[in-house]
């Protein structure tokens, strides 16, 4: 005799459920709901116009303040990584319209050391999204290894140094690559041409600047540029730029930029073998300095100079 009963499905233990929901908690998520509902309603009555968007856009990489924040360089592995900063994916994103975006710290453990964190960009038009969740360590890289870090402001900083970067390539992943790179191009162009000052006078200025703020010589700088100064070109002065707005931020060190010059062992061992010179030979007390024995009058008993 066959049996034909389903098999009984054992329930695992439900999922929490909050029993009493607080009356500020509840009008949050009401507004929450209205106002996607909104921005949705708004992106389909309102839709964006491409060329109006490239006309914001083209308008706002020529200026020079948004120019020198749009790039941004980093040490990692022994290498520099640079690219477009967050200041310029946020630009874009004002100027591309009907987009959303924002970084969410879900879960802090001060225990266990860690946040987790929510980045994400939405285009509310083309319902087009990018979400990533991911978990920030409560340690920072530094030169003696990693640091553990304690302080409030130090693990908020360090989230949201985190959280930007992830923002950064959400908003990116949402943006028509063509727009992102026109952007990234006009803005070079807007560093190369330096508000309309002579390149010469860009170039002074720009040594004077490392000089006088982090004390970087003329000599360091051209040695990272490969060539002389007298020899720079725009696209030269527009990198300075960025490395020394990338100093200001934080993102690189003085050293990751303009290391000091290392002493080689092959260097200390030819110093080492090399022959001492010996000092020169102090006169003795008394003795004329500069002047031969020969050439002294020595002063005999009973005569003139004795007396």
């Amino acid at each position: 005799m066959s049996n034909n009963r389903a098999p009984e499905r054992i329930a695992g233990p439900a999922a929490p459920v909050p029993t009493h929901l607080g009356q500020g908690t509840a009008i949050e998520q009401s507004r929450a709901v209205a106002e996607v509902q909104a921005a949705v309603v708004v992106a389909q009555q309102c839709p964006r116009s491409i060329t109006a968007a490239q006309a914001m856009m083209r308008e706002s990489c020529a200026q020079k303040g948004l120019a020198e924040r749009a790039f941004y360089r980093f040490p990692r592995a022994g290498q520099t990584v640079s690219g477009a900063s967050v200041h310029l994916a946020r630009e874009l994103a004002r100027c591309w319209g009907n987009v959303q975006y924002g970084i969410g710290e879900l879960r802090r453990d001060d225990s266990g050391g860690y946040s987790e964190m929510q980045a994400w960009a939405w285009d509310v038009q083309t319902n087009t999204r990018s979400a990533s969740i991911f978990v920030v360590p409560h340690k920072r890289d530094t030169r003696d290894g990693v640091k553990e870090l304690v302080d409030m402001r130090d693990i908020y900083e360090n989230n949201a140094n985190n959280g930007a970067r992830r923002l950064r390539e959400a908003i990116f992943s949402i943006l028509p690559p063509w727009f992102v790179e026109d952007a990234k191009d006009r803005c070079s162009a807007t560093l190369r041409d330096g508000g309309g000052k002579p390149l010469a006078q860009r170039i002074a200025d720009a040594i004077k600047l490392f000089a006088d703020r982090y004390g970087v010589t003329q000599d360091q700088l051209e040695q990272k540029l490969g060539r002389a100064s007298d020899r720079w070109t725009e696209h030269d002065v527009a990198q300075l730029t960025v490395t020394y707005r990338s100093l200001e931020r934080g993102e690189v060190t003085k050293d990751d930029e303009f290391p000091p010059p290392r002493v080689t062992a092959a260097e200390i061992a030819a110093q080492a073998a090399a022959p001492s010179v010996p000092a020169p030979e102090q006169p003795a007390a008394g003795e004329p300095v500069g002047a031969d024995w020969d050439d002294v009058e020595v002063a005999q008993p009973g005569s003139a100079a004795g007396q």
